[in-house]
């Protein structure tokens, strides 16, 4: 219970740490992190073990952990694999709190590795010591000096401290953080590197430091969303201190596209279901490593969005053409940048400002005098058409830094709505006076669209369920078309009209009038227009007792003699449109619902939107906001409006398969989904489904 209890704080702010395997070379890896914790000025005791040395690097060391004279809160293991196992099992009988451990060589390493990984697993179960790793490079907290590291970047002099806490599964990428961060005169307050998180996740660790009040932002920088729980649970808690979170992820792969075998699966992709669940969870997601640098300074002047928010920029400028390249970067990330509105200009005008006709307020030469610039942004800031002003310098904020933007440093301190600067030179003193006066400055137009885009766009965190990720505990089988039409129906989702035939009997009378479509009716054929299964447009009995004949021998054709013992035949019915709805369980983030543009180019056009399940009404009538195609179905140029009412309880039907009875659904998919008339609904006319029982 004490461990339990006190890991946080030897976390990142322990009295006493220790350093396992350190070396007598400060210039190896394994000899940094004693140098730079000295050279930082780390007010805490440093221990040193190293059972091959008497001393290390001037210091006494001790044979192992259990000859230290005082009990360390924090250990830093250096050793290699075998040897860092033994050190941990030393931590866990001593009571340590917590230890970060530098070694590899565990699931990642062949017959050995694996080995050395059951034997960490087994350690770990038995609780304890909390691990950060292993190949974690280590952990930094600026404000006390704990240096706690192997990464070479921190023996960069004089990094510049502030709010912002970094976690990274990338070790060398916190160094790469503090680098440039430095150049751009942004601070931090801690960086830790994860390693593999086999124990202690980038979720749980960050959750760890809200009570340091030096930490007032969180940067991620993300490879994985493993412990999916833990991650939005420190991010819906970080948005309820005030304190933003951006995060980059990396991981664009189809490798949960190929567990499905529907469409579904391959619209909700990795990338995609990580773009879906950092929104969901309130976090600001950026395209670019420069942009979640740059980021965090106008996340802390933007608050997160209740509901949906495009976005409007007002820009002002001093060179249109370095304006304009923020401005198609904004634009191409679905941000609106709007014009003064008339009441606006009137006000520019009326304080000597030439306020113009266009979408940029370009001040040209003008803007460079202070008084036009300060006086620009003023009114541009109290404007109430606007959610962001951004100012464009030119070639001034190079050559006379201090003139060209302390306009915008002075006008930022004013209440009003978020200012930020895009510098078109490369103008570093710039960037750090804006850096120092807290006003967000952009050095890129690519980052600067990306950055503002995030920010405009990020919306309080969506309070769910705790995620549905366990594995299924029986194995799956898929549906056929008929048994998932009846499990569709169990969650309130009507299907056009149908009956299931035997081929090998005569026709009977339909339930419902020609025209028909037959299909092969086979769970082991999701596919069927590909095998050859599907005749539409039947008009009568003797035409569909051809199809049926057509359709059995099509399918032996082409699927190897397979034998076709069920036809479907359902009624044909027109519509307005259709949609692709479906519903996958994620293997990182649980069930999400898909919905996208349908029938057989789904594939092709990709417009597609997806949501965590369970989804709300409000949410499923943002889901069909947010598909491209769906203005063909509100009325597009005068025509006929679709049942969008209808599709938004279709979505949130769908959605409740995640709590479905008796069977676990691990994805379903209804392709496509016809939206009929305004007032008249919506009918699967095709789907299937793969379930396991619970």
């Amino acid at each position: 219970m004490t461990m339990a209890a006190d890991w946080t704080r030897s976390l990142l702010n322990p009295q006493r740490v220790a350093l396992v395997g350190v070396s007598d070379d400060p210039s190896k890896t394994a000899g940094r992190p004693l140098q730079f914790l000295r050279q930082a000025g780390f007010a805490g005791d440093i221990q040193i073990v190293n059972p091959r040395r008497e001393t290390v690097q001037g210091e006494r060391a001790f044979p192992s952990l259990t000859n230290l004279p005082e009990r360390p809160d924090h250990v830093f293991i250096l050793t290699d694999a075998e040897k860092a196992l033994d050190a941990l099992e030393e931590c866990q009988r001593l009571g340590v709190p917590v230890a970060t451990m530098l070694s590899a060589g565990f699931s990642e390493a062949g017959e050995r590795g694996r080995a050395n990984q059951a034997r960490l697993d087994a350690i770990l179960a038995r609780g304890g010591t909390r691990l950060i790793g292993p190949s974690s490079i280590g952990i930094v907290n600026l404000h006390t000096g704990l240096m706690l590291t192997a990464n070479a970047a921190f023996a960069e002099p004089d990094l510049p401290r502030g709010g912002i806490f970094v976690g990274s599964h990338s070790g060398s990428l916190i160094g790469a953080l503090v680098s440039r961060g430095k150049r751009k005169g942004i601070g931090f307050a801690g960086l830790v590197s994860v390693g593999a998180e086999c124990d202690l996740s980038i979720g749980q660790i960050c959750h760890a430091t809200f009570d340091d009040p030096k930490v007032t932002s969180y940067m991620l920088f993300l490879e994985t969303l493993r412990d999916a729980e833990a991650l939005r649970a420190f991010a819906i808690a970080a948005a309820e201190r005030g304190k933003p979170v951006a995060a980059y992820k990396l991981g664009r792969s189809d490798e949960a596209a190929e567990l499905a075998v529907s469409h579904t699966g391959s619209l909700a992709g990795a990338d995609e279901v990580a773009d879906i669940f950092l929104s969901e969870c309130g976090i600001a997601r950026v395209e670019s490593f420069e942009g979640l640098i740059e980021v965090l300074p106008l996340l802390e002047r933007v608050p997160a969005s209740p509901t949906r928010r495009k976005g409007r920029v007002g820009v002002v400028t001093t060179t249109g053409g370095g304006a304009a390249m923020a401005v198609e970067t904004m634009a191409l990330r679905g941000v609106d940048v709007v014009p003064a509105s008339e009441a606006t200009r009137e006000k520019l005008r009326a304080a000597g400002i030439d306020a113009g006709h266009g979408r940029i307020l370009d001040l040209t030469l003008a803007g460079t005098r202070y008084d036009v610039m300060k006086s620009a942004l003023d009114i541009l800031r109290a404007a109430p058409e606007f959610d962001l002003v951004l100012a464009s310098v030119g070639s001034s904020a190079r050559f006379n830094p201090e003139l060209a933007v302390q306009p915008a440093i002075d006008a930022a301190q004013g209440p009003g709505t978020p200012l930020a600067v895009f510098l078109v030179p490369d103008a570093p003193d710039a960037t750090r006076l804006l850096a120092a006066s807290g006003v967000p400055a952009f050095q890129f137009p690519e980052t600067c669209g990306d950055a503002i885009a995030a920010a405009l766009h990020r919306r309080l965190p969506r309070r769910l369920r705790p995620l549905d990720i366990g594995a299924a505990e029986q194995p799956s089988l898929v549906l056929d078309e008929a048994a998932s039409y009846a499990l569709f129906a169990a969650s309130g989702l009507a299907s056009a009209p149908h009956v299931v035939l035997d081929p090998g009997q005569p026709v009977p009378d339909l339930p419902f009038p020609f025209p028909v479509v037959a299909k092969v009716l086979d769970a082991e054929i999701p596919h069927k227009t590909d095998a050859g299964g599907v005749v539409l447009n039947i008009r009568s009995a003797e035409e569909l007792a051809a199809a049926i004949a057509r359709i059995t021998a099509r399918v032996a054709e082409r699927m190897a003699g397979h034998r076709v013992t069920r036809i479907l035949v359902q009624q044909m019915t027109k519509g307005l449109g259709e949609v692709l709805l479906g519903f996958r369980r994620d293997p990182q983030v649980g069930p999400i619902v898909v919905l996208a543009a349908g029938g057989i180019y789904t594939e092709i056009y990709r417009d597609s939107t997806m949501r965590l399940a369970p989804v709300s009404r409000e949410g499923a009538i943002e889901m069909i906001a947010d598909l491209k195609s769906s203005r063909i179905l509100d009325g597009f140029r005068g025509g006929p409006k679709g049942d969008l009412a209808a599709l938004a309880d279709a979505i949130v039907a769908v959605s409740k398969l995640a709590d479905a009875q008796d069977v676990r659904v691990e994805e379903a998919e209804i392709n496509p989904l016809l939206v009929l008339a305004e007032g008249q609904g919506v009918l699967a006319i095709d789907g299937l489904a793969r379930v396991s029982k619970t």
